[in-house]
């Protein structure tokens, strides 16, 4: 994701959880990056009221986590990983919060696509490695083994 410019300038705090290998990030940061509110407590509390089924899951998409706050301490905040973040981002009501969406059903449906035709996943995996390449000849050679070798990879070994 980090070719995505999911939030333009906004300085989202995030903290690395080693012991389940994610990113967790600020949800007062995010709600305050999509909706420019003023009051983000208020607009969470009231995105919880209209939302019952994220209301109802909030301590499991949520957790509590340490990260550094505006006067240099580091407070506990709610913070989620991607993946509650993505379901929290579909229950905000705002303008800022539709190029989101939209990203999330394009990438929903590619991945519905991929699963009936496997071939477009294998396509799509050649050209994020070519996006990310610097030496196209050299690049392509490192492609292609890379794809090779997980091709040959046993089951539940890659």
């Amino acid at each position: 994701m980090s070719n995505i410019k999911l939030f333009e300038n906004k300085k989202i705090r995030s903290v690395w959880n080693e012991e389940e290998q994610k990113w967790y990030f600020s949800v007062a940061d995010v709600v305050e990056a999509l909706t420019d509110s003023t009051d983000v407590k208020q607009y969470v509390k009231r995105l919880r009221q209209r939302d019952e089924l994220l209301n109802s899951n909030w301590g499991t998409i949520c957790t509590p986590l340490e990260m550094m706050a505006a006067d240099g301490k580091k407070r506990k905040v709610q913070a989620a990983n991607a993946e509650g973040l993505l379901r929290i981002i579909q229950s905000i009501p705002s303008p800022k919060a539709e190029p989101f969406k939209r990203w999330l059903a394009r990438v929903g449906y590619e991945r519905l696509e991929e699963i009936e035709n496997p071939e477009l996943a294998q396509t799509r995996m050649r050209e994020i490695y070519k996006a990310k390449t610097l030496s196209p000849v050299r690049d392509d050679i490192f492609i292609e083994s890379r794809l090779t070798n997980i091709n040959q990879s046993p089951v539940g070994t890659i």
